[in-house]
């Protein structure tokens, strides 16, 4: 049963299908993988056994009646705890909705459930993924599994913790600036942000209308390919959604890379964005020339989107606060359950002007435009995801003692894709000093089936999911 815990998905799908292991044994199995690591890890907030082994059986009962069962069927998985799910505890990671239980899934959820996932229960997030570390008032700060004196980042933190610790094959999480992709690279996993609208974003706490987004994390890029084609697709209680279906992204993802055209840039002339550690920046350079040896071309770009980093924090700062935090701030019981962080996110956000919101929208579509023309004569683009290692897991009480220039620098690759609607993936691409290091591949609004294409390319020429933290093993 050992052999489970580090199978990707799509095999542990195979297995169950063919009757070699039954989706109870397998959800025992994870379950007892999250007994054996979660008071080290903190990765998740909520873990429903007696729901997972449930639906479990309900899984097993249609493939011994030989029904057609999803693509997901018997999955164990985690939903971020910033999501809907019915009848389950859901806290955004917030004091402050501590006992929720909402009566409806979010729309995630309810395709997880669709595609015969088990659900085995909420992953850890900060208050509604409002940090770039994964601590909270409602459960211990999530620790990467590479080195647990480290955060796994954020706001995905439990997610791509529990993923990397072999808890489970895959999960759903969020990317409001780079909170899907920096988990990734921080615990070596591959992690997607889709482009806007691709996904929609119904039953979830106050996510960003101008920049979140909801994706995969893996150890495996078949793995977040199926999951992405579950979750992408318009939803009509969405209306942001990208009116066009999704194409069949597993078709295409054994086409390899040749002939394509790969720019690569160490900097966005964005706030941030300059490099911070040499080595990492190296790293994935090297990992960007290796695209030259699957048959691409790779040339360095000049790329300058502006210092745009107020104007993205005006919009997801107020989008949030229209969405959650003007309720809250409404109520003293709940305002004073808040985190400095989100008190101190919300408490500036209530002030934005329509004035400074219009401007926002316009230092936008700008970067967007200037986005757009650099990627002419490109299929993609590459970067590092962070050129800085994950930072110490220090606790609740340090958050607002950090220098806030220097938390931009962690997310200052990754913030700008989700200011300018594009999509890009973080790529395992080495180790420095025993942490993995991501390389990000950026691809334009709607083409996540190019980006999966070329992370897939870069996953079987250069592989990493046989390194394992050795706190999982």
């Amino acid at each position: 049963m050992d052999d489970l815990t580090w199978e990707p998905a799509w095999r542990l799908r195979e297995m169950m299908v063919a009757k070699e292991v039954s989706p109870v044994e397998v959800t025992e199995h994870f379950l007892r993988r999250i007994d054996k690591l979660e008071s080290t890890l903190h990765a998740f907030i909520t873990v429903d056994a007696d729901g997972a082994l449930k639906q479990a059986a309900a899984v097993e009962k249609k493939i011994l009646a030989k029904e057609e069962v999803g693509p997901l069927a018997g999955v164990p998985l985690g939903i971020k705890d910033q999501f809907w799910t019915k009848g389950l505890r859901t806290t955004g990671g917030s004091l402050a909705f501590d006992d929720y239980v909402p009566e409806e899934d979010s729309v995630h959820a309810e395709r997880m459930r669709s595609a015969d996932a088990v659900i085995l229960g909420k992953t850890n997030t900060p208050e509604f993924g409002l940090y770039p570390r994964t601590v909270n008032r409602v459960a211990g700060e999530c620790r990467n599994p590479w080195d647990p004196s480290r955060t796994s980042g954020g706001s995905s933190g439990g997610s791509a913790a529990a993923v990397a610790a072999g808890m489970m094959p895959t999960a759903v999480a969020s990317d409001g600036g780079g909170s899907i992709r920096l988990p990734a690279a921080y615990c070596g996993l591959f992690g997607m942000h889709p482009s806007s609208g691709r996904v929609p974003r119904h039953g979830s706490f106050g996510g960003s209308l101008t920049t979140s987004g909801v994706g995969p994390v893996a150890r495996d890029v078949r793995d977040a390919t199926i999951m992405f084609s579950v979750l992408a697709g318009q939803d009509p209680r969405d209306p942001s959604c990208v009116l066009i279906d999704p194409p069949d992204y597993l078709s295409e993802l054994e086409s390899g890379i040749t002939g394509l055209r790969v720019g690569w840039t160490e900097s966005y002339g964005w706030d941030g964005s300059a490099p911070g550690n040499a080595e990492y920046v190296a790293m994935a350079r090297r990992a960007a020339d290796r695209f030259a040896e699957l048959g691409a071309t790779v040339e360095a770009v000049d790329l300058d989107l502006g210092d745009n980093s107020w104007a993205s924090h005006v919009l997801s700062g107020a989008d949030r606060y229209a969405a959650l935090g003007e309720s809250i701030h409404q109520d003293p019981a709940r305002w004073e359950k808040l985190t400095m962080y989100s008190a101190g996110t919300f408490a500036q956000a209530s002030t934005t002007s329509a004035a400074d919101y219009s401007r926002a929208v316009q230092k936008q579509f700008g970067a967007r435009r200037r986005l757009t023309e650099a990627m002419e004569g490109y299929d993609l683009l590459l970067t590092p995801t962070t050129a800085l290692p994950a930072q110490a897991a220090t606790g609740l009480d340090t958050v607002g003692l950090d220098d806030p220039a220097a938390n931009l620098a962690y997310y200052g690759f990754t913030e700008p894709i989700n200011f300018t609607g594009f999509t890009a993936a973080s790529v395992p691409c080495g180790f420095i000093d025993g942490l993995p290091v991501g390389l990000h591949v950026i691809g334009r609004p709607n083409d996540e089936s190019l980006v999966l294409r070329a992370s897939r390319a870069f996953e079987a020429a250069f592989p990493w999911a046989d390194r394992r933290p050795d706190v999982a093993l």
